[in-house]
């Protein structure tokens, strides 16, 4: 069942499944959430005035490159079509630097990203699923309200995806659970890390300031809007080629800054699948660094499409792999 992304049920038909949420998040906590979302975001904002002359140098455009590659890739190969999906398996060392990646992307620890993403995959566009854009109905002002909701929204929201249904397999890995205790130092690092090499290059605070402002703040603000629109705009506009159980879209404009997860609807109607753009002249970055650590013999069962498998998933009949 290609479909299915959380954690395998008990066989026994008289067993209820556990909850969907434990608990809810305190306070701190909220607060923390939403320092980590605002702040990233206003300085996106003040980005323009600052770049407009003065304020950008070609060492914060070098870090902002590095550290956005770095993470977004660790979201996307890692926390994503890694540790959710199963789209191929990582030797120890892969394992770990991709944690570390996506975790510095500053979009929640390794545990939170995948418990709530494995929950989507099991009611997307459904009730249950924590950030559908189709959650208040159809029309004109419900879904101003849904985007709303499944782009930002859905992050102010206090109830905890339940791990222990949805991430079992992370809780009882030693491994994942240093990332996840380390994931303070790991947000400490993300931002002071552009600052520190940046004054150093430079030799001033100015430098330090700028590459913590352009590769720490706005870096961090372009992919959380990036990661929060394939949740929004792709689950609202965009061409559905294959056949899905949700409203998943494909939105080419998206794909090279996403490293290739705008091409959303053959993801959720193949998840498992490696490769999300599978049509000709369709980029996926993240597939090309995948089949790199296949070279390297770090990744191993990579599950690749099939010109079978597309044309069984697909509702026209042209449709190959790339």
């Amino acid at each position: 069942m290609t479909l299915e992304a959380a954690p395998p049920r008990s066989t026994s038909a008289k067993r209820t499944p556990a909850p969907i949420v434990d608990g809810q998040r305190p306070p701190g906590a909220m607060f923390l959430v939403g320092l980590f979302v605002v702040l990233p975001t206003l300085a996106l904002f003040a980005a323009v005035p600052l770049a407009w002359g003065w304020g950008l140098g070609w060492v914060d455009v070098a870090l902002f490159v590095v550290f956005y590659l770095v993470s977004g890739l660790g979201v996307t190969v890692g926390f994503h079509r890694y540790f959710t999906h199963g789209s191929f398996k990582a030797n120890r060392p892969l394992r770990i630097a991709l944690a570390i990646a996506g975790s510095i992307s500053l979009q929640g620890s390794v545990l939170d990203w995948v418990g709530d993403h494995r929950r989507h995959h099991a009611f997307s566009d459904k009730e249950g699923d924590p950030h559908s854009p189709w959650l208040y109905g159809t029309g004109a002002k419900a879904l101003v309200k849904g985007f709303w909701h499944s782009h930002m929204g859905w992050i102010f929201n206090r109830d905890l995806t339940n791990m222990k249904r949805f991430a079992p397999d992370l809780l009882t890995d030693r491994d994942m659970m240093r990332v996840e205790k380390a994931f303070p130092l790991i947000v400490v690092f993300s931002l002071a890390g552009p600052a520190l090499v940046g004054g150093l290059v430079t030799m001033s605070w100015w430098g330090a300031f700028t590459a913590f402002f352009w590769a720490g703040l706005v870096r961090v603000a372009v992919l959380h809007h990036v990661t929060w629109s394939i949740n929004s705009i792709c689950h609202i506009w965009g061409e559905r080629p294959f056949a899905s159980r949700d409203k998943s879209a494909n939105v080419w404009w998206l794909a090279v800054l996403s490293f290739g997860e705008s091409w959303h609807n053959l993801h959720h109607a193949d998840p498992t699948c490696a490769r999300h753009g599978v049509k000709k002249g369709q980029i996926d970055i993240s597939a090309v660094v995948i089949r790199g650590f296949e070279k390297l013999g770090w990744a191993t069962a990579v599950r690749w499409p099939t010109t079978r498998r597309l044309e069984k998933l697909s509702k026209k009949p042209a449709a190959t792999a790339a």
